[in-house]
């Protein structure tokens, strides 16, 4: 099963409705932007963080033009000095790479042990975009259905202003 096959199928189990468009291979917020992806919904863009000493994993779910705040984050997720991942640890426990980030990388995280963020601003929105494991199609879904599967898979979800 590839993983995004392993994702639809979680939201397929669900019960969370999304409509999936395939587009060419995007990296960026910017790349989706050039290819009009960006118009249909709101993006989500996507952020791995670790803690100071790596026990603690963050996805921090953020609207596409925001720009985080890791001092601010820190806080709000009451948290030691927060950095960006190494592609291993992005490997390790959501089974993603560069490019690939996305809420629905927590199917590949059996221990449930990277905590979720989301930013306030996401909640009860109707259509968010995000990668089902795979940066050449995205998956609309509304932001309930999304937690659910989240939640489903026993992540911790938090909610930070950003």
């Amino acid at each position: 099963m590839t993983q995004r096959e392993k994702a639809l199928t979680r939201l397929d189990e669900a019960g969370a409705p999304y409509e999936l468009i395939e587009h060419p291979a995007v990296f960026t917020i910017e790349e989706m932007d050039k290819l009009g992806i960006t118009l249909s919904g709101e993006v989500c863009k996507n952020l791995f963080l670790r803690d100071a000493k790596g026990r603690r994993h963050f996805l921090v779910v953020v609207q596409k033009d925001k720009h985080a705040d890791l001092r601010a984050l820190e806080k709000e997720l009451e948290s030691t000095r927060l950095s960006f991942a190494s592609a291993e640890r992005l490997e390790k426990y959501l089974g993603l790479h560069q490019g690939e980030v996305t809420p629905l990388g927590v199917v590949n995280d059996a221990d449930a042990a990277v905590e979720v963020a989301f930013d306030k601003d996401l909640v009860g929105n109707p259509k968010l975009g995000v990668h089902p494991n795979d940066n050449t199609a995205t998956v609309w879904i509304a932001f309930d259905d999304l937690r659910k599967v989240i939640e489903a898979n026993g992540n911790a979800i938090r909610f930070v202003t950003v």
